[in-house]
């Protein structure tokens, strides 16, 4: 007996799609989740050398860059699994505006950081 993989709402759709695309398909799943550990990994650090230095700041920035690398990873899986299902059923692949979205959210993130440096004098 065959062991099924899950989810089964992504396997059991469609036919099996070249290794090489599904392969593929997982690396850049696995890229996104890199760049959600390194938001999050950011957001530790800031929090350990203490910046920005108001304490009600740090922990708003903090918190959101926790949520938002959490998001990321989710976001990731469901693309991920969007773009499988579609690969078995030899769909168009669906478009990521996610990554619109999380690149404007880091984009506004960096610049209000560094605008907060500048002014604490760091």
């Amino acid at each position: 007996m065959t062991e099924r993989r899950r989810p089964h709402w992504v396997y059991d759709a469609g036919e099996e799609p070249d290794p090489r695309f599904s392969l593929a398909n997982e690396r850049t799943f696995l890229a996104w989740v890199r760049t959600a550990l390194a938001v999050i990994a950011g957001a530790v650090a800031l929090h350990q050398l203490g910046l920005p230095t108001s304490t009600a700041l740090r922990t708003t920035v903090v918190v959101g860059l926790m949520l938002f690398g959490g998001l990321m990873a989710g976001l990731a899986y469901l693309h991920w699994a969007r773009v499988e299902r579609a690969m078995r059923h030899r769909a168009p692949l669906p478009a990521f505006a996610a990554g619109m979205w999380l690149t404007v959210a880091i984009v506004l993130v960096s610049v209000l950081l560094a605008l907060v440096l500048a002014v604490s004098g760091r």
